[in-house]
């Protein structure tokens, strides 16, 4: 019974730190971090996957009451926070551009609450909608969690956190995503800058008409429509901004 009882113990030791990378991608990333996913669900989740891939993977035996126990446990949530951060990026550069094309259109100060990312611009949260679907209907889920079993191979445990090259790289992806958001609704945003300017010359053409009473109004339904005429290219745009992640992840965590 002895023996029964250090079989388990040690198992647990060695169960953690596979768990612990899994749980950190769960807390960060696109879908798994929802708060309508609590977090009974992620544990249980997290804990199911790393029991699928536990006999998989090489654990190396730590001491759990080690300095080096800290080190590799401040590894392991590195490794998967970074995972979720990085897909992260990607919806936060999509409220971006929402809340460019709502200020664009006089929608700067509609705002409502979300309760994963704050107080965001209502056109800014039908965008993330639209682009977290985007996401599932390719499959990232699936991206991500494949991604994750393979970074055990190509970062095992305990192997040492990530490299300079791979941290770069990372942060390179989140300035080149931002662009592209911008990049995403500027037709959008060139659109209205052209109406604005006109609003403005019929200003000093007719000082008599009100264009705050006139011109301001009108921007909102004709933001709209070019929103809707725009929705084929920002979905597009969405799913390269989805793939460029994957890739990013794929050359900084697998080294393909």
């Amino acid at each position: 019974m002895t023996f029964f009882v250090a079989e388990i113990v040690e198992m647990f030791q060695t169960f953690v730190w596979p768990f612990v990378r899994i749980t950190a991608l769960m807390i960060t990333a696109p879908i798994f971090s929802q708060r309508a996913l609590n977090l009974r669900v992620r544990i249980v989740t997290g804990f199911v996957l790393t029991w699928m891939i536990y006999p998989f993977i090489d654990i190396p035996q730590v001491d759990p009451f080690s300095v080096s126990a800290i080190y590799g446990l401040f590894n392991e949530v590195t490794v998967g926070a970074l995972m979720g951060f990085t897909l992260q990026i990607v919806s936060a550069a999509i409220v971006v551009s929402g809340h460019a094309v709502s200020s664009s259109m006089g929608l700067g100060m509609a705002n409502m609450m979300d309760p994963n990312l704050g107080n965001v611009p209502t056109l800014s949260q039908f965008l993330l909608i639209i682009g977290l679907l985007v996401f599932l209907s390719l499959g990232g889920h699936l991206v991500a969690i494949s991604i994750l079993v393979q970074s055990f191979v190509a970062i095992p445990v305990g192997s040492g956190l990530l490299s300079t090259e791979a941290i770069s790289g990372f942060i390179a992806f989140s300035s080149q995503v931002f662009i592209g958001a911008i990049i995403m609704v500027l037709p959008i945003m060139l659109g209205l800058l052209m109406i604005n300017g006109c609003l403005g010359v019929i200003s000093r053409a007719s000082p008599s008409l009100n264009v705050f009473a006139v011109g301001f109004p009108a921007l909102i339904p004709i933001g709209f429509g070019m929103v809707l005429l725009s929705m084929v290219t920002i979905i597009s745009k969405m799913e390269g901004l989805w793939f460029q992640a994957f890739q990013t992840l794929n050359e900084n965590m697998l080294g393909l």
